[in-house]
Formats: C-alpha cells, sequence, structure tokens
C-alpha cells in the first residue's frame, strides 16, 4: 500500500477495567514513544473511582508540539461525553451546534455515545491523540493493563479541521 507521506493522526481512546488503569498506562505510552514507536502529540485522562458520582478528567500537557490539542478542545469532548447528561436536556441543545463540529473534525456521535457507555464507574480511560503508531507493538505493550480499545480516526483533512476549531489566539 502507497503512502502519501502524510502521518494521520488519530484519536484513541484506551478504557481500563480500574480507577487508576489510565494513569499506570500513561507510563507505557511514555515508553512507546521513547521507542519510536508511537509519536504521543496531546493526551488526557479519565478517572472514575467507584464511589464518586462523576468522572475526573485531566489533560496531561506537556505536549507544546505541533500536535498538542488544547484544554478547549479536551473540555469540550469530555463535556460531551460526561456532562452533558448529567446537565440536562436544556443545556443539551445549546451544545448541539458543537457537537455538530466534532463531527466535523471525525468526532461522530456513535464515539461519543460508545466511550459514555463504556467509561462508567470504576473504570478509567486514556485518551491519546497521536500518529505514526506501529499497532501491534502497541497492542502487546498495552496488552497487560488489560484494556478495552476504541478508535476514531482522523484524515488529514478532519484535523486540520480540529486545529483551526480548538486553536488557541497567539500571544
Amino acid at each position: 500500500m502507497a503512502t502519501t507521506g502524510v502521518q494521520q493522526a488519530t484519536l484513541t481512546v484506551w478504557k481500563f477495567p480500574t480507577a487508576t488503569g489510565a494513569a499506570e498506562a500513561v507510563k507505557t505510552v511514555k515508553t512507546l514513544q521513547q521507542e519510536g514507536l508511537i509519536n504521543l502529540l496531546d493526551a488526557a485522562i479519565v478517572s472514575w473511582p467507584e464511589n464518586k458520582g462523576k468522572p475526573k478528567t485531566q489533560q496531561l500537557g506537556g505536549f507544546a508540539g505541533v500536535g498538542a490539542l488544547t484544554g478547549s478542545f479536551w473540555g469540550l469532548l469530555f463535556g460531551l461525553i460526561f456532562f452533558v447528561p448529567i446537565l440536562g436536556m436544556a443545556i443539551g441543545a445549546g451544545l448541539g451546534a458543537l457537537a455538530a463540529s466534532m463531527s466535523d473534525v471525525g468526532i461522530s456521535d456513535d464515539f461519543i455515545r460508545r466511550v459514555r457507555s463504556e467509561v462508567t464507574r470504576g473504570t478509567s480511560a486514556l485518551f491519546a491523540y497521536t500518529s505514526g503508531a506501529v499497532v501491534d507493538k502497541v497492542q502487546a505493550a498495552m496488552k497487560p493493563h488489560n484494556p478495552t480499545l476504541l478508535t476514531s480516526n482522523l484524515s488529514a483533512e478532519q484535523e486540520k479541521r480540529l486545529r483551526e476549531a480548538f486553536a488557541e489566539e497567539a500571544g
């Protein structure tokens, strides 16, 4: 299969069966990056302890490269997945246009519903925005963490729109 030289960015969600699994898996992903097996452009984790009514979200930060997303992106994504159902239909309706813009950049309603249904109390998830992954090596390295993999591939055009939609003003 011929390639165009442009690496496709992928938003990958790894769900873990424990509330601490995602935090533990971050170390594995950073090791994979050091080994050149994945290019981690940005990442965030969600942890949802069994005894809490809502999940805790955290952008990992430290990704100053070209691919890094903004806090606005992560905030909107996590809001659509975890908090809109809690806030109710009035607020949810107001976010309809924003949800549509997420679809424009490759994050569909089905993706949001799937993550919402699988990342529940007692679990955690690692949201990784990556490119250049050696998929079989990444999957093998993640296997000891017992993850469930959910992905949404973004085309080059969708990636460009994603960056434009969530670009922070310079200076």
